[in-house]
């Protein structure tokens, strides 16, 4: 493919004068068997290129594994994107942001007690360079200058707001060159940022979602000559736990494209397809308050969850039209989808009764951190003994991210990192009762000073004043179900719990999972992880690709954190529930 050219007066490819409109598909939230799907559907509402980030907390879950396989196959994405013929928009990192579990940082940095991220750390900058080194050589023949569709690679993500140290930039700058990567480099910022988060010599873009004249004018101001370009023009945005479902009108969203494309500017429509977090890969913001983000990456999207062209797509492809060839062949249709159909799941597993399936605990005087634990996501079980009978009152350092806390097996409570919740009253009904604590990891924090997010019992915990000491930390990451003792039960037990059931599926299609009558837990269809699932909405259904489904049996598996719907059933429908609106 042609090598984009920067020049003074805009972008050239092939020597011809070049806009770049883009969208936002992260390959790593799509099931890989949609991906051609996808990128078709991009061209068709009339883009010439993609955009992807790439997660380094999947790539190199350790620091000595690396993967680039399956899902995570970025070099089969890009080479459909090739034959889409499409452009391509890399955004390696090594941070991301993106909604994603620690903005895409991997866990195992944090197991050094004071590592300083996205920063000049020597610690942080050899795990930065090994990374680079394994990821970027096997991308080369995908980049432009190779004839592959990559035509431009980004440098950090939104540095500006972060620190804004220009050393860290030079140095991944650097890095990136020195790992082959002979395409434009450009970072990426809001106006109010661009000046701390720029390069000289590398092309600065800017991140806004409305009053594009004035986003586009401090772009203009920052660097007087060169292409104008919107790397996140935000058409929609994401959801917490608790909030609403964030919706924006089509025709005001269309309506703020037409104004940037009219200066003649190049676009990136943050996010064309959203597609889904799946597991527990979601992540967080924290701004004094802790607030996870929904598994759902929807974003209100032109394509939605599942994939279907949206109201917002065919506005888009209008205006698109005003400026740019759009494809003449016809808009897809909506998929066909495979619902209506009410699962009783008919077989329970407890979780505390099966605990040697699920992990080996470790033995310490105080509780470790998932981050010592070697561990990424999931859940940590902390055990201890109580030393006497009567009332007592349970205090904690902090609690990262949601803890339930059962004496001798029955829940006593709950502690929420969300509501600042540290201690918990409650009867020690005997000597040598066992305490056992259940913390889940509800996302690391993906933007802002708090990405130093480390997950479980922090610090001491305390009862009646005085440490308790000699615990045990069981990770429970859950990667596995394999070994569950599933048996049939008449009631729900009390207590975290796995049910299990299975459906026939004739014509596999896509399809959703609700699960009314149930409050927090996770699902899993044939050993695929959704996500999780939270009666606190606003998202009240998990998206289930098609290709995870088979012809036949199909089996599906619920872990229930409190109380279960008391009839145990789940139910496939043909649409999802995202929860009432915000605009």
């Amino acid at each position: 493919m042609p090598v984009l050219q920067i020049t003074d007066e805009g972008f050239r490819l092939d020597d011809e004068p070049f806009r770049i409109i883009s969208g936002g598909l992260h390959y790593f939230r799509v099931h890989p068997s949609h991906w051609a799907d996808r990128l078709r559907k991009a061209r068709l509402m009339g883009l010439n290129t993609v955009e992807t980030y790439v997660p380094w907390n999947l790539h190199q879950p350790r620091p000595d594994e690396f993967r680039l396989d399956g899902g995570l196959d970025l070099p089969a994405f890009l080479d459909l994107a090739a034959a889409e013929g499409l452009h391509v928009l890399l955004r390696p990192g090594p941070y991301i942001c993106a909604e994603w579990e620690g903005g895409g940082l991997p866990s195992w940095l944090l197991a050094d007690p004071d590592i300083l991220l996205r920063s000049q750390d020597p610690r942080y900058l050899a795990a930065v360079d090994a990374y680079f080194e394994r990821l970027l050589p096997p991308l080369s023949r995908h980049l432009a200058t190779n004839g592959g569709p990559v035509i431009a690679v980004q440098v950090e993500n939104e540095y500006g707001a972060h620190d804004g140290d220009p050393a860290h930039l030079v140095h991944l700058a650097e890095l990136l060159r020195r790992c082959g990567v002979d395409v434009p480099l450009f970072t990426c910022d809001q106006p109010a940022d661009l000046a701390r988060g720029s390069l000289p010599g590398v092309l600065a873009t800017a991140n806004f979602g409305s009053r594009s004249t004035q986003g586009l004018a401090a772009l203009r101001a920052h660097r007087p000559n060169g292409p104008l370009m919107c790397t996140e023009f935000w058409i929609g945005w994401f959801d917490r736990w608790g909030g609403r479902h964030v919706v924006r009108d089509p025709a005001q969203a269309a309506e703020e494209l037409d104004t940037l494309l009219s200066t003649g500017a190049s676009v990136n429509l943050y996010m064309f397809h959203g597609g889904t977090s799946f597991g527990f890969t979601n992540g967080a913001n924290d701004k004094h308050t802790y607030r996870p983000t929904v598994g759902s990456y929807d974003y209100d999207a032109p394509l939605d969850e599942a994939g279907d062209p949206t109201a917002k797509y065919q506005a888009f492809r209008q205006v698109i039209a005003k400026y740019a060839p759009v494809p003449a062949e016809p808009v897809p249709a909506r998929a066909a989808r495979t619902g209506s159909a009410a699962v009783p799941l008919t077989t329970s597993a407890p979780l505390l009764a099966n605990l040697p399936t699920l992990g080996e605990a470790v033995h310490a005087e105080r509780p470790l951190t998932m981050e010592q634990l070697g561990q990424d996501f999931g859940f940590v079980l902390y055990r201890t003994t109580l030393p006497n009978p009567g009332p007592a009152l349970l205090e904690v350092g902090a609690v990262h991210d949601r803890a339930q806390v059962f004496v001798d097996g029955q829940p006593i409570g709950v502690l929420e990192r969300e509501s600042h919740e540290r201690s918990l009253a409650f009867t020690v009904p005997r000597a040598g009762a066992v305490l056992s604590v259940l913390v889940e990891n509800q996302g690391r924090v993906n933007y802002g000073p708090g990405m130093h997010d480390r997950k479980g019992l922090l610090g001491l915990v305390l009862l009646d004043g005085t440490e308790l000491t000699g615990w045990s930390s069981l990770p429970l990451p859950l990667t596995s179900l394999d070994g569950l003792a599933f048996a049939e039960t008449a009631t729900a037990p009390v207590g975290p719990t796995f049910h299990r059931g299975t459906v026939r599926i004739d014509e596999v299609a896509d399809t959703f999972v609700h699960l009314p009558g149930w409050t927090k837990g996770n699902v899993w269809i044939n050993g695929f992880h959704l996500g999780r699932h939270w009666s606190r909405g606003p998202q009240r259904s998990l998206y289930v690709p098609g290709p995870v489904l088979h012809p036949g049996s199909n089996e599906i598996t619920v872990l229930e954190l409190h109380a279960a719907h008391r009839a145990l059933t789940v139910e496939l429908r043909e649409t999802p529930d995202l929860g009432p609106t915000e605009e």
